[in-house]
């Protein structure tokens, strides 16, 4: 991979999750306890063996730059392996990045400074594993200019993504508005995943020629009759090899390598409320559908110095029985659990869950303290609350939405500014 440049965009809006980007980008929100999610994206090229990275930040970026020269500063220039941050220069005029095209229009001299053989465009926001190695190895094999990754979406969700056409062989047919399903499966249609990989000299003379701002929606769609545009079926094709735990016959934990792990498959788009939720969801549980624990597969990020989590009372019998418990649980460091429980919840850094408190499937992020006897259920917490003593948040709907946010499935959203 030593001819791909990565650019990552990382300078989404994200409108549709607030509150939790009022004062940040949408790749700088927390997930998964210690993360940023753009801590995905990045580690999925260290891992590819990418080395050369240009991450184009826009709106409400200073949490986003202050993780990346925190945590990211990993890279040897002395090998030619970079992290760069490129907030938008103007080059091109007086405007913002207008969408994908245009900003890697405004960054062009970056990539004929650089002149790597193919350019990777990734979203800096979605949750999932990839070898872009095999990526770009499809891409080479089906002698392609652009090759977009794919996934199988369920008809009815056909109005959230890109939808793309394809031929049996996956040559890219159109970009539809109504769209036709899979070959050969009428309940799916193929989403693009916001993920292309271009042969650079094919991706600079298609944005010299046409200035307008988005790959999927204005660009490719014209050059689908004269160049060759691919298809990459990501659950079909992507495969990481990593270690996986099991217990013999005998009890004992053991360890084996397999070549491709359950979450090859897996990737989110979260670009919603309910969606970040179901995604730090997928990390709980005994067999997770995201597992974030791949020692082959490291997801990497600027970790934080904080203690060791405590877990503090153990008294399970008389007339005041506590116990802190965190069950089936993500839980960061600095975080207290003083006699409560938690139980299918992710908890970010420095929480602390008073005595008799619950907390369940829920996501709290940092600074967080729920106080004596709260009750938490399917809910996220955002970063500062203080939760009084007593209070019930996710058992009363109806209550819930007049006092705070109340996502479409039913999820409790809570702000600092909710208890002031």
């Amino acid at each position: 991979m030593k001819k791909t440049l990565a650019v990552v965009m990382a300078g989404g809006k994200g409108e549709r999750l607030m509150p939790l980007t009022k004062d940040r980008s949408k790749p700088a929100i927390p997930f998964g306890g210690i993360y940023l999610l753009i801590d995905l994206a990045l580690s999925n090229c260290i891992n590819s063996e990418v080395y050369k990275i240009i991450v184009l930040p826009q709106y409400k970026s200073q949490t986003l730059m202050q993780h990346l020269e925190g945590g990211w500063n990993i890279f040897s220039t002395d090998l030619g392996h970079y992290l760069k941050i490129s907030p938008p220069q103007m080059m091109a005029g007086e405007k913002w990045y207008q969408g994908t095209a245009d900003s890697i229009r405004q960054n062009l001299y970056l990539i004929e400074e650089e002149s790597p053989e193919y350019v990777l465009i990734l979203s800096g926001d979605h949750v999932y594993k990839m070898d872009y190695a095999r990526f770009k190895a499809y891409h080479e094999a089906h002698k392609a200019d652009v090759t977009i990754a794919v996934i199988e979406q369920a008809k009815e969700m056909a109005g959230q993504y890109g939808i793309l056409e394809v031929d049996k062989r996956f040559r890219v047919k159109g970009f539809q508005e109504k769209p036709k399903t899979i070959p050969g499966d009428s309940g799916h249609v193929l989403a693009s995943m916001g993920i292309y990989i271009f042969k650079t000299g094919f991706l600079i003379d298609l944005l010299q020629k046409d200035d307008r701002s988005d790959f999927g929606k204005h660009l490719l769609p014209g050059i689908l009759d004269t160049h060759r545009v691919m298809a990459y079926p990501y659950r079909r094709e992507n495969k990481i090899r990593d270690m996986i735990a099991y217990t013999d016959s005998k009890g004992m934990r053991r360890e084996k390598m397999v070549e491709s792990i359950r979450d090859s498959g897996y990737w989110r788009d979260v670009g919603n409320l309910d969606s970040y939720w179901n995604a730090n969801m997928d990390l709980t549980g005994v067999d997770p559908y995201f597992n974030m624990y791949g020692r082959h597969w490291p997801i990497r990020t600027f970790q934080r110095q904080y203690p060791p989590v405590k877990t503090i009372f153990a008294r399970e019998s008389g007339a005041k029985p506590r116990v802190g418990r965190a069950l089936d649980s993500l839980v960061a460091h600095g975080s207290i659990i003083s006699g409560g429980i938690v139980r299918n919840s992710v908890l970010s850094y420095n929480v602390f869950v008073q005595s008799w408190a619950s907390v369940d499937e829920s996501v709290i992020l940092e600074n967080v303290v729920v106080g004596r006897h709260a009750r938490i259920k399917k809910a996220i917490i955002g970063k500062g609350v203080q939760i009084p003593p007593h209070t019930e948040i996710g058992y009363h709907p109806r209550q819930d939405k007049d006092r705070f946010t109340l996502t479409p499935r039913g999820i409790t959203v809570v702000k600092r500014e909710d208890f002031v």
